[in-house]
């Protein structure tokens, strides 16, 4: 039965994909529609393909006739077979009489489809993946065929989007749980407590701390943030993240070390900015010697509490301009000593300075340990309620 039979029945669909399912989650939203489609078109197959994130092959999402090709997890290339051909030019499709040189997966040929119809998913104009039906008997797909298998995949789009969205903050939150500790090590003379608070509006992004010993008895202490937000700036983070560690094995020198990593940012993630303040303290831990790369400025706070702003100068983000001079500051340190380091998502809000943020940071930070220094600047800064961007957080005392 097609749509061009029933006119009624594209009515119904517009009804039932836009409201009826809208509840539901997005594979078994996808799964859903290609079980209507099947049964509104009076096909024998309905398929839905997506992208891989690297925009090179299509993926079967959802599909019901064509089990296996879920089963054997087949994956057809950008331009090649009947999917690929639909997803390279953005064009609906139509194989009266296939052909094994028409199609890339051999589940079709051995299913005897003969006649097949299909149409791009698009989301904001961009390809996203494809919709496509076949029949075993040989019948000519309509245009009116053609319109409803484009309402489906308008649909289709926005559960992709949902199911991709979904799918990356799972792996961004693993990726990132991974790699930034919630307990950090226990390292001789530094009590070290830390805060990680993935935003809610924006997405995860890219923001890391790290705290290591070297060989040499230094002790290395790191904020940053990479710009951009989602699984892309937490893998380039994990990159930074690993290789700022590296070069800290071969100096002790923090702005030699942000220098070695800006070039390694310049030359393999091109495009790629991040902030950064790169701190070392010293074996007998009387000193730690910053450098500022475009973040904000470290907190200090004296034996009886006061916090100020640590006095250096800041340099250029780290993947701004070809080698960017690196300067640093070396602050004496006393039994009580206080740094709290942190990202701008803690003092960052709409409608309010970022000046003001910090202003309300220092009046309101407490604790005679690392951990009250955590706890009274999150608490005081966020209230218990959900961020709009990542938060990081680690505070230091000298024991």
């Amino acid at each position: 039965m097609t749509a061009s039979r029933d006119p009624e029945m594209l009515d119904r669909i517009r009804a039932v994909t836009d409201a009826e399912l809208s509840h539901l989650p997005a594979d078994a939203l996808l799964t859903e529609l290609v079980v209507r489609t099947r049964a509104l078109l009076d096909v024998d197959t309905a398929t839905i393909l997506l992208l891989d994130p690297t925009g090179r092959e299509l993926i079967t999402a959802a599909t019901v006739g064509l089990e296996e090709e879920l089963q054997l997890d087949i994956r057809v290339p950008m331009g090649v077979g009947f999917a690929g051909r639909v997803a390279a030019s953005g064009e609906s499709l139509i194989i009266e009489h296939v052909d094994r040189g028409d199609v890339f997966s051999h589940v079709l040929i051995d299913h005897h489809v003969t006649s097949m119809a299909g149409v791009p998913v698009l989301l904001a104009g961009r390809v996203v993946g494809v919709l496509r039906v076949g029949s075993i008997a040989a019948r000519p797909f309509t245009e009116d065929d053609i319109e409803l298998l484009r309402l489906v995949a308008d649909r289709a789009g926005v559960a992709a989007n949902t199911r991709l969205s979904q799918t990356e903050r799972v792996a961004t939150l693993a990726l990132q749980r991974s790699l930034l500790p919630v307990r950090p090590p226990e390292i001789p003379g530094l009590d070290i407590a830390v805060r990680y608070i993935p935003g809610a509006a924006v997405g995860v992004g890219g923001d890391w701390y790290d705290m290591f010993t070297l060989p040499s008895g230094h002790v290395g202490l790191v904020i940053g943030d990479v710009a951009g937000n989602g699984l892309q700036s937490a893998v380039v983070m994990g990159r930074i993240r690993s290789a700022l560690r590296a070069y800290a094995l071969e100096s002790t020198d923090p702005a030699d070390v942000l220098t070695r990593l800006d070039r390694k940012i310049q030359l393999f993630e091109p495009g790629a900015m991040a902030t950064a303040a790169y701190g070392v303290v010293e074996p007998d831990r009387t000193s730690v010697t910053f450098s500022v790369a475009g973040h904000l400025m470290p907190v200090v706070l004296d034996p009886g509490g006061r916090g100020h702003l640590l006095d250096a100068p800041v340099d250029l983000p780290l993947g701004a301009l070809p080698d960017a001079a690196r300067r640093t500051t070396t602050l004496a340190l006393t039994p009580r000593t206080g740094l709290l380091l942190y990202t701008d998502g803690l003092v960052e809000r709409r409608r309010q300075s970022i000046d003001d943020g910090i202003g309300k940071l220092l009046a309101g930070l407490a604790g005679s340990d690392a951990e009250g220094l955590c706890a009274s600047a999150t608490a005081n800064m966020l209230h218990n309620e959900a961020v709009n961007d990542d938060v990081a957080v680690v505070g230091v005392r000298l024991t």
